[in-house]
């Protein structure tokens, strides 16, 4: 089984290992890869389960998630409890388990076969993707639903905003939630960009290279997945061929807005 690990814990944590050896004592025949995303980023973390979970991939698969700010409510906690787990289950039969917090189901409730929470504790620990949930993601994965609870509607989950900072490639380009299909531009049009307070021209473009070096590009770009129904979802990118426009636009950070001016 393809196990990928969605978690805010920080590039080479510990926290890490601690829950690979606990998935693996639940999943022994799980080969884990890990994916970190910013502290608290709800908006990352659902970015990523949809594509890694909507997209190809071995038939056997796990996503397991955890991005869990406690900010559904903001009284003290009482036995650290905190969000509650929940169980998806994808159109390619690819399952996932993690925290329902912020947009954590957003790109995928209008996909999903079957959305559920998931009957474990919310509390008893500080450290919950470790010492509680992963007992539950075992059982889920050799097909035990039995822990399944209540039913959730997509209309319960809040809708991923159309214009914020998804994710910051290696390269620097800036992955956005706005949909390429939304934009209404010809190749090579001029527009104006602000990402957070800084605003920079840019040429519409329809593939990645089809501008010149050190031009900055707004442009679908490579992320996104197909529907069940065969639409196909893009998302659209701004990318500084032969730069890096990330540090054009002053290193912003996930979840800033990203606005069209012009």
């Amino acid at each position: 089984m393809l196990l990928n690990l969605i978690a805010d814990y920080g590039n080479g944590d510990p926290a890490f290992a601690e829950v690979i050896q606990r998935l693996i004592a639940e999943i022994p025949e799980a080969q884990i890869h890990c994916l970190s995303v910013p502290p608290f980023s709800t908006l990352a973390t659902g970015f990523w389960v949809a594509q890694l979970g909507l997209n190809k991939g071995p038939n056997n698969r796990l996503i397991y998630h955890n991005c869990a700010p406690r900010q559904d409510n903001p009284e003290a906690r009482q036995n650290n409890e905190g969000e509650g787990l929940t169980y998806a289950l994808l159109p390619n039969d690819v399952k996932v388990v993690g925290v329902f917090a912020g947009y954590t189901l957003s790109f995928i409730k209008n996909h999903a076969q079957a959305l559920h929470t998931i009957k474990v504790s919310r509390g008893g620990s500080q450290f919950r993707s470790r010492d509680v949930f992963p007992a539950a993601a075992g059982a889920i994965a050799k097909g035990d639903l039995s822990l399944l609870g209540e039913q959730l509607h997509p209309e319960q989950i809040p809708d991923a905003p159309t214009d914020r900072v998804a994710w910051i490639d290696g390269y620097g380009n800036i992955k956005t939630t706005i949909p390429a299909h939304t934009i209404n531009l010809k190749p090579e049009e001029k527009v104006v960009i602000r990402v957070g307070d800084v605003v920079s021209d840019a040429i519409y473009s329809d593939g990645s290279f089809r501008v010149p070096e050190g031009t900055l590009a707004f442009a679908p770009g490579s992320s996104g997945w197909e529907t069940a129904t065969g639409e196909t979802i893009r998302w659209m990118e701004l990318f500084l061929r032969g730069g890096n426009a990330w540090e054009r636009f002053g290193r912003p950070r996930l979840n800033q807005t990203v606005t069209r001016l012009a």
